[in-house]
């Protein structure tokens, strides 16, 4: 997402309308017009660079066109980033959400431009040495240690989802979204949409030094299931760094985001070491994370778990296999929308063609056990 061009055709739209809103909303650096530039690489909802009176302002937006049932919710994105302002999780400030289509076309919200870096390649090549490397995962895993420590009732999210039976309503989303946006048969996808639901973890999915009071001022029974705030994209290049410091600045991105279950945000997180290096994947699987000065995946959710007082996660494997299947179905929906020519990127095809080798390794995981 840190790389800008000109807006595409597909996501054009009245920019005198747009700055004459703003400003009547009271943003006052819009008086005189602005000038838009769109972030490229993101795969969802596009996104743009606002300039105005010498500011800088990021706009999301929903995609044009026929959406898919409950995607693109950039008011839940807005929603949940407001709601962590008061946090120790970082965060843009959220300046204004509009849900009137006559002003651009698609809801949409303005935030903060936060200065900073995104690294979208794993090993990162751009730090200069290896205990950079070391304390930027470091910085990372704390992120999300602390989102997932949120108390999300006083934070004003209890109707953000579902606290209960998270992994099994995702499960049959996911599917649904799969099949919505089926162009072809992915075996692999077909196994794991028969195998997850039977072997979802019967509590928590992972030990505890305690049973300890409910989570995050939940019930027994949502603490059992270990309810937090659940990011669902949580990854590297979805974050700002600092300019020059292995500091974490603000998460970004939080389309997926919910009431759920820390361990999928954690396998998400992981996700990364079970995928090639290459120009068309982002991952770690066969690189020496050792000689990078990179954690490996225990060492990582070793961190997490020391952060989070977790003694281990005996169902990784579920985890794991869990977070390669509903990647694969957004890829489905990514190719699906390019297909219709709404899509983010450019690029979409060629997200969308990743749909059956993220199967297949989620299929290879799940036989493990």
């Amino acid at each position: 997402m840190s790389t800008l061009g000109p807006v595409t055709r597909a996501h054009r739209f009245d920019e005198r309308r747009l700055a004459d809103y703003l400003f009547e909303q009271g943003l006052e650096e819009f008086r005189g017009g602005l000038t838009v530039l769109q972030y490229q690489g993101g795969q969802s909802n596009p996104t743009f660079r606002l300039e105005a009176g010498g500011r800088h302002f990021v706009l999301r937006k929903k995609p044009p066109g026929d959406l898919l049932p409950s995607a693109h919710l950039v008011e839940r994105e807005y929603r949940v980033m407001k709601a962590l302002a008061d946090t120790d999780v970082p965060v843009p400030a959220m300046l204004l959400l509009c849900e009137d289509p006559a002003v651009i076309g698609q809801t949409f919200f303005v935030m903060e431009h936060i200065e900073g870096r995104v690294l979208p390649a794993p090993d990162l090549p751009e730090a200069v040495s290896s205990a950079e490397r070391a304390a930027i995962y470091d910085a990372m895993n704390r992120t999300l240690a602390r989102l997932h420590s949120v108390d999300w009732r006083a934070a004003g999210l209890s109707d953000f989802g579902k606290p209960a039976d998270y992994v099994a309503r995702q499960i049959s989303r996911w599917t649904r979204q799969y099949e919505a946006a089926r162009h072809r048969e992915i075996p692999a996808m077909e196994a794991l949409i028969e195998w997850l639901p039977d072997h979802v973890p019967g509590d928590s999915g992972g030990a505890r030094r305690s049973a300890g009071p409910p989570v995050n001022g939940g019930t027994t029974d949502e603490a059992r299931e270990e309810t937090t705030i659940a990011h669902g994209d949580f990854r590297l290049d979805n974050m700002i760094l600092h300019p020059t410091e292995p500091r974490v600045v603000a998460v970004v991105d939080w389309e997926l985001s919910t009431l759920g279950h820390p361990l999928a945000d954690l396998a998400y997180n992981c996700m990364t070491y079970h995928l090639p290096r290459g120009p068309r994947w982002k991952g770690l699987g066969d690189v020496d994370c050792a000689a990078l000065g990179i954690p490996s995946e225990e060492e990582y959710v070793a961190a997490y778990c020391r952060r989070t007082g977790r003694d281990g996660v005996p169902e990784w494997n579920f985890f794991m296999a869990f977070g390669l299947f509903r990647l694969a179905s957004i890829c489905q929906g990514v190719y699906a929308r390019a297909m219709q020519g709404n899509a983010s990127s450019r690029n979409a095809l060629e997200i969308g063609r990743k749909a059956p080798t993220l199967a297949e390794t989620g299929w290879r995981i799940a036989r493990r056990g």
